[in-house]
C-alpha cells in the first residue's frame, strides 16, 4: 500500500514540473522498477492471504482438537480418579493379603525350619549311614575279591585234587590188583603149605590165612619136649618141609613167634622164666629153616617171644593152656610192589 502512494506522487510530480529527459528517463526506470516491487508485492501479499486463510484453517483445527482433548483429559481425569479409588482399595487388599502372607510365611517359616532341621539331622544321619555303606561296600567288595581269589585257587586246587583223585583211583585199581594178586600167591601158599605139611595136620600143626597173612600155628607137642627148647623129631620133619616151601617163594617175610601158658617156668639156665623160654623156642626154629632152607635170606627172618602174654584162649583149663602153648610161623608176603604203586 505505501509503494503505491508513492508511484502516484511521483507521477503527478513529473507532470506538474518540468524535468530534463535524463531525470524522466531516470524516474520512468524508477517506476519500472517501482511497479515491479509492486507486483511482486502483491503476489506475496496474495500468498500471505493464502497462507493465512491455511493458518486460520489450521488454527480452527487445533482448537477442535483442544477441546477434544480437554474433553478426553476430563474423562482421563475421571478414569484416573476412579483408577485411583480403585488402586487405593487395591492397595488395601494387598496390604491385607501382605499381612495374612507374612503371618503364613512367618508359620511356614518356622515350619520351614524345623523340617530344614528335620532334613539336616536325615541328612547327616544318611550321610552317616552312607559312609558305613561305602565302609561296608569297600569291605565287601575287599572280602568279595579275596573270595574270588580263594575260589580261583579253590579251584585250582580242586582240580589238582581230582588229578590227584584220578591218579589215586588208578593206583588203587593197580594196588587192588596187586593185593588180589598177593592174595592169591597166599592162597596158594596155603595150598602148598598144607599139601606139604599134611602128615602132621594130626599132630598139632594148623595153616590158615588170617588178615593178608598166613599162619603156622604148631603146639609144643609137636615141636618141643615140656619145658624144653629142643625141637623133636617130627618137629624136624615139619620145619624140613615147611622150609622147601619157604626157599620157593623168596618175597615172603618170615616172623617166628614163641608162646607159653601162664604156668611158671623156673629154669637153673640162662633160660630162667617163660620170657627166655619162648624167645629161645622161636630161635630154635629159626635155625632150623636156615639149615633146611640153605636159599633163605636170614635177613627175611625175625624171631621173637610172647611169654604168656599173647594167649589164643584163656589158660583156665588144662586144654586151653595146651592150645596156648604154640609156636607161629607168620608169613607176610613183602608189600614193595604195591608200595612202589602208590608212592609213584
Amino acid at each position: 500500500m505505501k509503494k503505491s502512494l508513492i508511484l502516484v506522487g511521483l507521477s503527478a510530480l513529473c507532470m506538474s514540473s518540468c524535468v530534463t529527459l535524463g531525470k524522466y528517463e531516470a524516474l520512468e526506470s524508477r517506476n519500472a522498477q517501482l511497479r515491479r516491487e509492486f507486483n511482486t508485492t502483491q503476489s506475496e501479499l496474495s500468498d500471505l492471504r493464502d497462507e493465512n486463510a491455511n493458518l486460520q484453517r489450521q488454527n480452527q483445527s487445533l482448537n477442535t482438537q483442544i477441546t477434544d482433548l480437554n474433553d478426553l483429559r476430563t474423562q482421563l481425569s475421571d478414569s484416573i480418579s476412579g483408577l485411583r479409588r480403585d488402586m487405593s482399595n487395591l492397595k488395601m487388599g494387598y496390604d491385607t493379603v501382605i499381612e495374612n502372607y507374612n503371618q503364613r510365611i512367618t508359620g511356614q517359616s518356622q515350619d520351614l525350619s524345623r523340617t530344614n532341621n528335620l532334613l539336616a539331622a536325615r541328612t547327616k544321619e544318611l550321610s552317616d549311614k552312607e559312609a558305613a555303606f561305602q565302609l561296608k561296600e569297600a569291605a565287601f567288595q575287599a572280602k568279595e575279591a579275596e573270595f574270588r581269589a580263594k575260589e580261583s585257587e579253590f579251584r585250582i586246587k580242586e582240580d589238582q585234587l581230582l588229578s590227584k583223585q584220578s591218579e589215586l583211583e588208578r593206583k588203587e585199581a593197580d594196588a587192588r590188583q596187586a593185593l588180589e594178586a598177593k592174595e592169591r600167591e597166599l592162597e596158594n601158599l596155603r595150598t602148598k603149605l598144607n599139601n606139604a605139611l599134611v602128615g602132621f595136620a594130626d599132630k598139632g600143626l594148623k595153616v590158615e590165612t588170617r588178615d593178608g597173612k598166613v599162619y603156622v600155628s604148631m603146639d609144643s607137642k609137636l615141636l618141643f619136649p615140656s619145658a624144653s627148647w629142643t625141637v623133636s623129631k617130627d618137629g624136624n620133619e615139619a620145619i624140613k618141609s615147611l622150609a622147601a616151601v619157604l626157599e620157593q617163594n623168596t618175597d615172603l617175610n618170615i616172623m617166628v613167634e614163641g608162646h607159653t601158658d601162664n604156668a611158671a617156668y623156673k629154669g637153673s639156665t640162662a633160660v630162667k622164666d617163660n620170657w627166655d623160654l619162648s624167645v629161645m623156642r622161636a630161635t630154635s626154629i629159626v635155625k632150623l629153616l636156615l639149615k633146611y632152607g640153605s636159599r633163605i635170606d636170614p635177613a627175611r627172618i625175625e624171631a621173637c617171644g610172647h611169654a604168656e602174654f599173647a594167649p589164643k584162649v584163656p589158660n583156665d583149663s588144662p586144654a586151653n593152656k595146651a592150645l596156648n602153648r604154640r609156636t607161629e610161623i607168620i608169613l607176610t608176603p613183602k608189600m614193595t610192589d604195591i608200595l612202589n604203586i602208590i608212592d609213584k
